[in-house]
């Protein structure tokens, strides 16, 4: 089954650590949604597999968008494609976006999953960030959906921020068990060019976490967590019994999806594409680029994905599908892995155990063909 993930590319204020596709100036987005109408008619043929499982809103910031708006793409991608079996509808919000208005309007619309973009429960660090929220603005919004009956909430939390260690860390943690959501995602930062953070690095105003300081970090989100009954099932994300975000979770494992909005990306099981405009140009016209992946590729990214998560891969059919050399390869690469205990082989899947998903990118990157 597939996914279609409407990107909406407006915030009110730019974070110091973002470089995703996005503008401040939301003088256009009335365009640009009409725009997405008009995409989704324009690429109706896309998917091969017709049949949507999920729709995510993400940005940017969507909750910029009325609920309203919201459910008139979902309606329309209801006409196109067949979405009688949807099992989840996911809306990205800021907090303070989280009104007791907005609440009821999304009450009213079939978003059942909201993603709250937290990223900290401190004060100062989220000043540090840019964040136009407050720790209180986000655990007012939490509280308001849950009174409305949202029972799928997850929080987006960011760590390894320079100046921010373990102790500002553990009291978001304790904030986000406390308000008893159902998912978390925890970010490693990542100092990228074209952002505020990049530019305070480069005139000395901040550098970037030690790797130890991540390792500690990461090692008390898994230990929190976990030690609280939550499922650290990815890299980055951790759920509760039966609440794995189901779109993302497509992406991993190698699900087609449409992409809609400017800067979205698409993949029809063959070719990934992105639109590459900015907001202002994509309303007149839709612009791609695109990429045909080839078997490397498709191998590639097989085990890139598969061993960020939990199930890791399947050795039957990875031979399968990639033939008896690739096989053979993957299970020599892995043997100074299983002899560290960094990587594990059992009931006919290689994974690595959620403890040490922190070196994910070096045991991935050692089973890659160049």
């Amino acid at each position: 089954m597939s996914g279609i993930y409407f990107h909406i590319p407006f915030c009110r204020r730019i974070c110091a650590y973002c470089d995703f596709f996005r503008s401040a100036d939301t003088r256009s987005m009335e365009a640009v949604v009409r725009a997405m109408h008009a995409e989704l008619d324009e690429q109706r043929g896309f998917l091969t597999d017709r049949r949507v499982r999920t729709l995510y809103f993400g940005g940017g910031t969507p909750s910029l968008l009325h609920p309203d708006e919201l459910q008139r793409l979902i309606d329309h991608a209801g006409g196109l494609f067949d979405c009688s079996e949807v099992e989840e509808i996911t809306v990205e919000a800021n907090p303070d976006d989280v009104t007791a208005e907005y609440v009821a309007a999304l009450r009213r619309t079939d978003v059942g999953r909201v993603s709250l973009g937290v990223q900290s429960f401190d004060d100062a660090e989220l000043r540090f960030m840019n964040r136009r929220h407050t720790a209180a603005a986000a655990r007012d919004a939490v509280a308001r959906l849950q009174d409305a009956g949202f029972g799928n909430i997850t929080v987006d939390l960011i760590f390894g921020v320079d100046g921010f260690g373990a102790d500002v860390l553990a009291r978001s943690l304790d904030a986000v068990l406390a308000l008893g959501v159902q998912h978390v995602s925890a970010y490693h930062l990542t100092v990228e060019e074209s952002t505020a953070f990049h530019r305070r690095v480069m005139r000395g105003e901040m550098r970037e976490v030690a790797e130890e300081c991540s390792e500690r970090e990461y090692e008390l989100i898994h230990n929190t967590l976990c030690g609280a009954g939550f499922e650290h099932y990815e890299v980055s994300n951790y759920a509760r019994e039966g609440f794995r975000a189901r779109h993302n979770s497509s992406y991993w494992h190698g699900a087609q999806y449409l992409g809609i909005g400017a800067g979205a990306h698409s993949f029809d099981g063959n070719v990934r594409r992105r639109c590459v405009q900015e907001p202002s140009d994509y309303a007149a016209g839709r612009v791609y680029e695109s990429e045909r992946l080839d078997g490397r590729d498709r191998f590639n990214e097989y085990v890139m994905t598969s061993l960020r998560c939990a199930e890791g891969i399947d050795l039957a059919w990875l031979r399968e599908r990639f033939g008896a050399e690739r096989s053979a390869s993957v299970e020599a690469a892995a043997e100074r892995w299983l002899a560290a205990d960094d990587l594990r082989c059992e009931g006919g899947r290689l994974f690595i155990p959620a403890r040490r998903f922190m070196i994910s990118d070096a045991v991935i990157e050692s089973f890659f063909e160049v």
